[in-house]
């Protein structure tokens, strides 16, 4: 089992001194310093093809989108993972992604998978060769971010990942292998870290969620035992449809416990908010910046929920789901 190697904790006074100076640095940066720091990276924007980012052991492809309002040194960057039969940019557009990215000046890192290593383009967010730090897919997504935060002097303090089924069941393990390196995270229709360990388990765990036994510490031991992380956890922003007939809506009550646990929250302790009828958000921690939250959707089928109003607009995709509220929309807020 791979055992990665961390700092020593470093003493309060320190750590409160060290945060100090990268939000001084931040604030420089991302205000008068963008101006005036040296910039020798390329001028690129739009839709960008990086055939180059490493030794990429999980043999993934690196698109990536850039908008003109994230030209400046300091932009937010952010990975969406696609689900299955889907395409990179076609899940970006679909879900509003682009139009995301546009308003808010990210980047948007886009990876897609190859249908040579897996014939349904899924992620393989239950192969420990592919989730464990320093493997396999997890590494490859890994070495994109370091790239495309070079490349385009993105906020290291702002990166963030979400994705759709296999690919937000591969955005949670990449947060638990990876934590240090985001801020934050959503995971749609997914499934919890090291809850299948291989192709057979996936499928059951997709169609029953179980084991219903495990307690909270339990699951986010599934991922502490692997991993010596000591600093802290990204938040993290958690999505199902109660009417999901191909992801076991459990999977997404399991995945709360285990992220609740890791940030030390009592799963019981959930403030609740009815947003509009059959829309449902929980949160955990504090009430203007949650550590963890979860929306329920009454009567949404598997896939992404995105409003009424921008299905209309935005191309039609078998997986992205007209709903009543826009999931895209709310997570930009949640990271925010």
């Amino acid at each position: 089992m791979f055992s990665p190697s961390f700092s020593q904790p470093v003493s309060p006074p320190r750590l409160a001194l060290a945060r100090l100076r990268r939000g001084v640095w931040r604030r420089w940066r991302t205000g008068v310093g963008r101006f005036l720091m040296p910039w020798d990276g390329p001028a690129e924007s739009g839709w960008l093809d990086v055939a180059e980012f490493g030794s990429n052991p999980g043999r993934l492809a690196m698109r990536v989108f850039r908008p003109a309002s994230a030209m400046l040194p300091g932009a937010p960057l952010v990975m969406v993972l696609h689900g299955c039969g889907q395409g990179a940019g076609e899940f970006a557009a679909s879900g509003g992604w682009i139009e995301a990215a546009t308003r808010h000046g990210w980047v948007l890192l886009l990876p897609e998978q190859a249908i040579t290593n897996n014939h349904a383009r899924c992620f393989s967010w239950y192969n420990h060769g592919d989730t464990h730090r320093g493997r396999g897919e997890v590494l490859s997504l890994r070495q994109m971010i370091q790239v495309a935060l070079r490349r385009f002097r993105c906020d290291p303090e702002r990166v963030f990942v979400a994705g759709l089924s296999a690919g937000g069941a591969m955005a949670a393990a990449l947060l638990a292998a990876y934590p240090e390196t985001f801020a934050a995270g959503a995971v749609i229709a997914g499934l919890p870290v090291g809850c299948a360990s291989n192709a057979g388990e996936a499928f059951l765990r997709m169609h029953d969620a179980g084991p219903t036994k495990m307690t909270p510490a339990s699951w986010a031991t599934l991922i502490t035992t692997q991993l010596g992380h000591k600093g802290r956890w990204p938040r993290l922003s958690i999505w199902h449809g109660e009417a999901d007939r191909v992801v076991d809506p459990g999977n997404g009550e399991n995945l709360v416990r285990q992220w609740t646990a890791l940030h030390g929250l009592d799963v019981a302790a959930a403030a609740e908010d009815q947003v509009s009828p059959g829309v449902t958000r929980r949160t955990w921690g504090n009430d203007a910046a949650p550590m963890v939250e979860a929306w329920s959707i009454a009567g949404l089928d598997h896939g992404f929920p995105v409003g009424e109003d921008a299905a209309r607009r935005r191309p039609a995709s078998q997986w992205v789901l007209g709903a009543e509220v826009d999931a895209t929309d709310a997570i930009a807020r949640f990271w925010h």
